[in-house]
């Protein structure tokens, strides 16, 4: 699910192609804009793509009809790239710990849709991007894998976010392969890796 460019999508795509996720398959993408250029991405690539306009539903109308979409194409894990709406407890519930989300900042500092310029404001030295399984609360869930990366004393949102990007796209694909191959598992709030 994007809601933008959908460059985490794109290294989806990526690892994919390279088979570095043999147990994934790319089955449907979901936005919610339907000029977002995830949605390029999807055809150049042949993936099946929904546009669910979510400015005339509410939020539990939207996950009702995007689960409604899931089950429809069998979609057994849902990743969460760049996807700024807060899911619901009936969607959360119909995917429990089948979601996964990647967010730019080493949680739990600087959840929400404002990390990095959260992080600058802070004075924070280091910052970085997670993944994690998606709970209730907002960037709160169980997390899976983490990069870390030097703030600069000019740092600005934009250079954080390039610097940071890269390490996303290499965490994001890793972690959906160690979620599809039954690789993790979760006690309590911390998440093991099963060794190959």
């Amino acid at each position: 699910m994007a809601s933008g460019r959908g460059s985490n999508f794109q290294a989806l795509i990526d690892a994919s192609g390279k088979k570095l996720m043999p147990d994934v398959e790319l089955v449907l993408l979901i936005s919610n804009k339907k000029n977002a250029y995830a949605i390029e991405r999807a055809k150049k690539h042949g993936i099946h793509s929904e546009v669910i306009d979510s400015s005339s539903m509410t939020r539990e109308e939207f996950d009702t009809e995007a689960i409604r979409i899931l089950k429809e194409n069998r979609v057994e894990v849902v990743v969460l790239a760049g996807f700024m709406r807060i899911l619901t407890p009936i969607f959360i519930n119909s995917y429990k710990n089948k979601i996964l989300n990647i967010h730019p900042s080493l949680l739990p500092s600087f959840p929400g849709a404002h990390a990095h310029r959260d992080a600058i404001m802070y004075g924070a030295k280091v910052s970085g991007c997670t993944t994690h399984l998606v709970d209730e609360s907002i960037d709160s869930g169980p997390i899976i894998m983490q990069a870390a990366v030097k703030i600069s004393t000019n740092e600005t949102e934009k250079s954080l976010s390039e610097k940071i990007l890269p390490y996303e796209h290499r965490i994001l694909p890793k972690s959906l392969q160690l979620l599809c191959s039954d690789r993790l598992v979760l006690e309590h709030r911390r998440v093991m890796i099963k060794p190959d």
